[in-house]
């Protein structure tokens, strides 16, 4: 069954703003949760329906990736890669139970979302600017990158804590991260000065990560370049970004795509444009010429007899591939007709007979100087 587009799961419009995304939710997610609907199918799946929407939604980067991509940007099948041939990922396991407490622990006291999350943090997600030529956005290519990044510590296995101990549950705020105090009506809470707002207390530190369960390292990937990238087209890399913060969930890489300019050819959306210089000759007597293209082949057209400059060809399903196979733009080509230099007297006298004979062979210019004597009242 075909997944339904999420801005009409949540009920918003797609200009819809943060705060109207969140209160769409919060009003589904109330209606339909598990526990107010015991043993109801189909509002649990509305549930899980509106909470992979709002996942997705109520991030900036993800939902740009899905308003350019839809679905396929996190079907594993979409405009990006990862090594091995994966696309974006998607919603990540455990993201219901999280995004409901976010949503609601003010409501429920949150010490369940304290306690689990403070022990671990999830990385921040990573951004790789990568120049491609035009040529690799017209075939898609491999590119492999290589970037300094936060990794799990491999001698600690992420926990931060040296090898043969581990952390423990901080006594101060019994694993909560926050201490709340009482000041008269008001209750205030604040981060755990013992271990910092972790929940938990290393005693004896990774030596290698110095506890934090990460160092730096340089990580090497290839990157799939699909067909018909343009500038500004975004790659998501699941997982591939800062890795967390004794051993949480490492972020997501993001991939921006510059397409270099090219000596020939300019791009607007999925069409090409070049300017192709033509001998005076050919443009007057007619003939062929052969046009270039992306692929490395040559297009073989025919000019009419008297091709003027700026007249301009159309080489249909010669442009650039569209994103995910959607169709192929056109080539246009503007003919300049270049005259000719350095000439010898014989040419020169031979350029001036064919004026002295021509007649109505000019019309553009004829018609011109008409208008001209016209204005001066010589017509």
């Amino acid at each position: 069954m075909a997944k339904r587009d999420f801005y009409d799961v949540l009920g918003v419009d797609k200009g819809a703003d943060a705060s109207t995304i969140k209160s769409a939710y919060r009003k589904l997610a109330m209606k339909h949760h598990p526990d107010r609907n015991p043993d109801n199918k189909d509002a649990e799946e509305k549930f899980r329906e509106a909470t992979e929407a709002y996942d997705v939604l109520k991030d900036d980067q993800k939902r740009a990736a899905y308003d350019q991509f839809g679905h396929a940007a996190f079907d594993g099948n979409g405009g990006g890669g990862r090594p091995g041939g994966g696309g974006f990922s998607g919603f990540s396991a455990g993201g219901f139970s999280d995004i409901f407490d976010e949503m609601f622990s003010d409501f429920m006291g949150g010490g369940r979302r304290q306690r689990r999350g403070q022990q671990s943090r999830k990385g921040s997600d990573l951004r790789y600017d990568l120049s491609v030529t035009l040529e690799q956005a017209f075939e898609g290519d491999t590119q492999k990158i290589t970037i300094p990044v936060p990794a799990s510590c491999e001698s600690c296995g992420g926990s931060g804590a040296a090898k043969g101990s581990k952390p423990t549950t901080c006594s101060s705020c019994d694993g909560h991260g926050k201490i709340r105090a009482q000041q008269g009506f008001f209750s205030v809470e604040r981060t755990c000065p013992t271990c910092q707002g972790q929940g938990e207390v290393i005693s004896q530190p990774c030596t290698s990560c110095g506890g934090q369960g990460r160092i730096q390292k340089n990580k090497s990937l290839n990157v799939n370049i699909p067909k018909g990238v343009d500038t500004g087209t975004r790659i998501r890399l699941s997982g591939e970004g800062e890795a967390g913060l004794r051993g949480g969930p490492s972020g997501d890489l993001y991939i921006f795509i510059n397409v270099k300019d090219h000596g020939l050819f300019t791009r607007e959306g999925n069409n090409l444009f070049m300017t192709m210089p033509v001998p005076m000759v050919k443009a007057i007597l007619g003939g062929t010429v052969d046009i270039p293209n992306l692929d490395g082949k040559m297009a073989r057209v025919t000019l009419e007899e008297g091709t003027q400059s700026g007249h301009r060809l159309r080489l249909k399903g010669k442009g650039m591939p569209g994103l995910q196979g959607r169709g192929r733009g056109d080539m246009y080509v503007d003919i300049h007709v270049e005259t000719p230099v350095n000439l010898n007297a014989r040419q020169k006298e031979l350029l001036a007979e064919m004026e002295k004979a021509g007649k109505n062979q000019n019309p553009e210019s004829d018609s011109f100087v008409k208008r001209i004597k016209k204005m001066f009242g010589e017509g």
